[in-house]
């Protein structure tokens, strides 16, 4: 994999992408976020870890169940994307290294370690941030955020796996371009960059 890729695609992954608060009416189906999650999870994390866990909220009742754990600011346009994506991370993510990395024993590297928790956390987050760019190249539309209270949703969606706990909120669907304000500023590569 030498080539970059074209304009276009670095257009839609990075340059021309926005976050979107308001939703076309226009659902997205299940066969997408499986390919979504198909994309996603072929991205790196250490020692092939994978403690991401998904919970796409689109059924109405999974909806009514998300709402009440909602920010009031968050509310109406995460009600109206036609799916939510809960990323979350499973703090015991090291009971599947035997499968995810079994040419060595990966789970002694983690399980009972104080650097576990943060492992999860770290490589859980760039997980989320996969699935961002995987929606962007399917040509979804991605509204992520914070602005929640993990204990409910934790509470509504995973009671029986304590061990998995929300971390953010992705809306995800095809966003109304009309509505979009002006991009805010970036910082420069002198701003935010050094080579050493």
């Amino acid at each position: 994999m030498t080539d970059a890729l074209d304009a276009a695609a670095l257009d839609r992954l990075f340059r021309h992408a926005r976050t979107h608060n308001v939703w076309l009416d226009r659902p997205v189906d299940e066969a997408t976020l499986r390919r979504l999650w198909d994309l996603a999870k072929m991205a790196p994390t250490s020692a092939n870890c994978s403690p991401a866990r998904i919970v796409f909220v689109k059924t109405p009742e999974a909806k009514r169940r998300l709402e009440p754990a909602l920010d009031e600011g968050n509310r109406a346009k995460t009600m109206a994307a036609p799916v939510t994506a809960i990323v979350a991370t499973d703090h015991r993510f090291y009971d599947k290294m035997p499968y995810l990395f079994p040419h060595t024993d990966a789970r002694a590297w983690f399980a009972g370690k104080p650097h576990a928790d943060t492992a999860a956390f770290r490589n859980g987050t760039l997980q989320g941030g996969y699935l961002i760019l995987a929606a962007r190249a399917l040509g979804l539309d991605c509204g992520p955020m914070s602005g929640f209270d993990h204990a409910k949703v934790d509470a509504a969606f995973f009671a029986r796996e304590p061990h998995v706990r929300s971390n953010f909120l992705i809306n995800l669907g095809y966003g109304d371009p009309a509505t979009l304000f002006p991009r805010s500023p970036r910082l420069s590569f002198e701003e935010a960059c050094r080579i050493e």
